[in-house]
């Protein structure tokens, strides 16, 4: 299975499908905030909501995708 950064990159790479099917197979809570921001990116706000609670996060006190994408990232280079 790729990690999540690769993943992160599909998701950047706008192969949003893809990056979709693969963070399902990780039950981190860091895959589930990534989850989370696919569903954001996809416009799907009900389903996002719901990964970022198992993520332990806070939906709507969210910033935008960008502002989200750069902190992940950086949790993912710490781990």
């Amino acid at each position: 299975m790729p990690s999540l950064l690769d993943i992160l990159d599909l998701m950047r790479a706008g192969q949003w499908n893809e990056a979709h099917k693969l963070v399902q197979q990780d039950p981190s809570e860091t895959a589930a905030w990534l989850h989370g921001l696919l569903h954001v990116q996809e416009g799907d706000l009900e389903d996002a909501e719901y990964w970022y609670g198992k993520a332990g996060r806070h939906f709507r006190s969210r910033g935008t995708l960008a502002q989200e994408l750069d902190p992940l990232e950086a949790h993912l280079r710490e781990g």
